[in-house]
């Protein structure tokens, strides 16, 4: 067990067996054994508890003790030095069961031993047991030589039988008058169902007076029950001799009239007769008596009881999902998450997990953010169709995207900075429930569904190369097209040019200069896109920068990702062309005339100006409503930052700014 620290208990009643335990967190955290079992095999399963401490009497421990999701009991502890036995028969549900320790309202939880016993296929079967355990209220030896308990070796099975002579507050009192203790050293057959040892069989009470009578509290109880009385005549009766008695019960009503003939129920003397009760309902205080008929010469004797509480099996978190968590956990190398123990929802949730209230219990969320998970996506998470959250963000995780169309309570999904690759699947935008989807930083491929580019849902994609929107398919086939009838009405200008260059070459040369200020770009080595055209802006006249499609930019400055200014234009962004050149990419805040005219202006003045003091225009793009201009980065800030930057900052002297400022008007009187 990795959870928890041993202790050694302070105060022992001399059983080895009891001076260590195991001390558990006072959290909200469940911590819990896991016991191999064969399915549907019965078994005993005990838990012991001695605290033995006399420190903190005043907080003693008390927490709940769980079988898989069943609450078995909580644990009240009084007494340091007493030792809290907890038996439960169980057919076994699974090849494993969970004994948990959680909850604690005092104390820290602890625990001194688990057991596990296999019993005979034959012993305890009960009508009910696919549906409740049977937890053990009370095993009584009558007649008991000693106060030592009896179990193992005398008990094959170590079942433990508690002596009559250990009494405790309410527990085996209103003894009748005229009651005796009788044994015998013969041997008693008892192959029975239950098979209880022979030692119990050897000894019993006998009431000479014509009455047995006791009382004694059931923990846990008003419940119902499964009651076993076991009757063995271990008397030499003479032959006028007989010994008949009734059960003296008001809750059994159905029983009290049935006669008690031992010798002749089983069939001869030193043989057991086991009447049980298979479903009765008691009260916390149990009265009875065995009272003799009026025929009977011999008042009633009794060897021992038995009484087991009937305790509804709870439902454990539905296998569907608990498969799902398996798998995640073997996707990790770690182990402190891993480990969680026990049943996920119940009693406490796994950290990692949300529950629903639901029965069986389903899981809501899996936060598995940066747990080093390293595989695919387990695709029987399709199962978990409570699932409304899912955080996988932050791991190894490759491959694609699993069917999740099952998961339609689905708000939340976190898969970014990932392995990720493969399309998104098309109906991951019809999950009715879909507030968000992150898938950032992987390697996803194909167009993006539409309905992530509604606004509707939350939808992140940068960094994922190969991912792409669907518009932007058909927008470059329509940029091909536009090409091509640019490409043809370039050369059809280029031919009537041709017929009249003779004639305007004189008219054209004197007429340059007046264009400049038009409403057109010029100066082009490269023609406008057919977007430009559609829009009346007239770029073909002359050569202006070099153009530069909108998918290199989106590419270079990756989605335009790293914003490094603004200015009256527009956003700036940092971006690097696949020859390695970086560049600043400002983008037009609007389309507003005026915005557009200072485009138009930018893109004819500065693709024909050169100068040192003045940042180098490598080209534009003009597509998608977009205003786009490309410069060359400058890597030491710009003018203002050398001027009215920080102190710390190393700032332009004055004979630097002067110089600026005279290469600047030289330049403006030269145009």
């Amino acid at each position: 067990m990795k959870y928890g620290k041993s202790s050694e208990a302070q105060v022992s009643n001399g059983n080895t067996q009891y001076q260590r335990r195991r001390d558990f967190p006072i959290d909200s955290n469940k911590y819990c054994y896991t016991l191999g079992t064969k399915e549907r095999r019965r078994y005993l399963v005990r838990a012991t508890f001695q605290y033995g401490s006399s420190e903190n009497e005043d907080a003693y421990p008390k927490f709940d003790l769980y079988l898989d999701t069943t609450k078995w009991s909580t644990m009240v502890v009084l007494d340091a030095s007493r030792v809290y036995v907890k038996e439960m028969i169980i057919r076994a549900p699974s090849s494993s069961i969970d004994v948990c320790v959680c909850c604690a309202t005092t104390g820290s939880p602890f625990i001194s031993t688990l057991e596990l016993r296999p019993l005979n296929l034959s012993m305890y079967a009960t009508d009910f047991e696919d549906n409740f355990f049977l937890e053990v209220a009370a095993r009584v030896n009558f007649g008991a030589l000693s106060k030592d308990a009896i179990r193992y070796p005398d008990d094959p099975y170590d079942r433990i039988w508690g002596s009559d002579l250990d009494k405790r507050q309410n527990y085996l009192v209103g003894v009748a008058p005229g009651t005796v203790r009788i044994n015998t050293s013969k041997c008693v057959d008892t192959r029975t169902r239950e098979y209880p040892p022979v030692k119990v069989m050897q000894t019993a009470v006998v009431g000479t007076e014509g009455i047995l009578s006791y009382r004694l509290n059931l923990e846990d109880f008003p419940a119902n029950a499964r009651a076993y009385a076991y009757f063995a005549e271990i008397e030499d009766l003479g032959a006028n001799e007989t010994r008949k008695f009734k059960l003296q019960q008001p809750n059994l009503s159905d029983y009290s009239n049935a006669v008690v003939n031992i010798a002749e129920n089983a069939n001869g003397s030193y043989t057991l007769y086991e009447p049980s009760y298979m479903n009765v309902s008691l009260d916390f205080v149990l009265s009875f008596s065995f009272v003799k008929t009026r025929d009977s010469t011999l008042g009633p004797l009794l060897n021992a009881i038995e009484i087991s509480k009937y305790l509804k099996i709870e439902p454990k978190t539905d296998s569907k999902d608990v498969t799902v968590l398996n798998a995640l956990r073997f996707l990790s190398a770690e182990s402190a998450w891993a480990n969680e123990q026990g049943d996920p929802c119940v009693p406490a949730h796994w950290e990692w997990v949300n529950c629903s209230s639901t029965t069986p219990p389903r899981i809501t969320k899996i936060a598995l953010s940066g747990k080093n998970l390293k595989g695919e996506i387990p695709p029987e998470i399709n199962n978990m169709e409570q699932l409304t959250e899912l955080w996988l963000d932050g791991n190894f995780l490759a491959g694609p995207i699993p069917g999740i169309s099952n998961l339609v309570n689905l708000k939340i999904v976190h898969l970014e900075n990932n392995k990720l690759n493969g399309p998104l699947p098309k109906y991951l935008g019809s999950l009715p429930k879909l507030q968000a989807l992150y898938i950032q930083n992987n390697s996803f491929s194909g167009e993006i569904p539409s309905e992530f580019l509604t606004g509707k849902v939350i939808f992140n994609y940068e960094h994922n190369p190969w991912l792409h929107k669907e518009a932007r398919k058909k927008m470059h086939s329509k940029l091909i097209v536009g090409i091509s009838i640019g490409i043809l009405a370039v050369l059809l200008v280029v031919v009537i040019g041709s017929l009249l260059f003779l004639r305007n070459l004189q008219r054209k040369t004197s007429h340059k200069k007046s264009e400049v200020q038009g409403n057109s770009l010029r100066a082009s080595t490269k023609p406008s896109t057919a977007y430009s055209v559609a829009r009346g802006w007239h770029m073909m006249d002359e050569g202006v920068s070099y153009y530069i499609p909108l998918p290199e930019l989106e590419e270079a400055t990756k989605n335009f990702s790293k914003k490094i200014g603004r200015g009256s234009f527009g956003t700036v962004y940092y971006g690097q062309m696949k020859d390695g050149k970086e560049v600043a990419v400002k983008i037009m805040a609007d389309s507003s005339t005026h915005l557009t005219q200072q485009f138009v202006t930018e893109v004819a003045l500065l693709s024909r100006i050169h100068h040192r003091n003045l940042v180098p225009l490598l080209g534009y793009c003009e597509e998608e409503h977009q205003r786009i201009l490309v410069y060359e980065y400058m890597h030491n800030g710009t003018l203002r930052d050398h001027i009215h930057g920080p102190v710390n900052q190393k700032r332009l002297d004055w004979v630097a700014r002067l110089q600026i400022a005279e290469d600047a008007a030289k330049d403006a009187c030269r145009t």
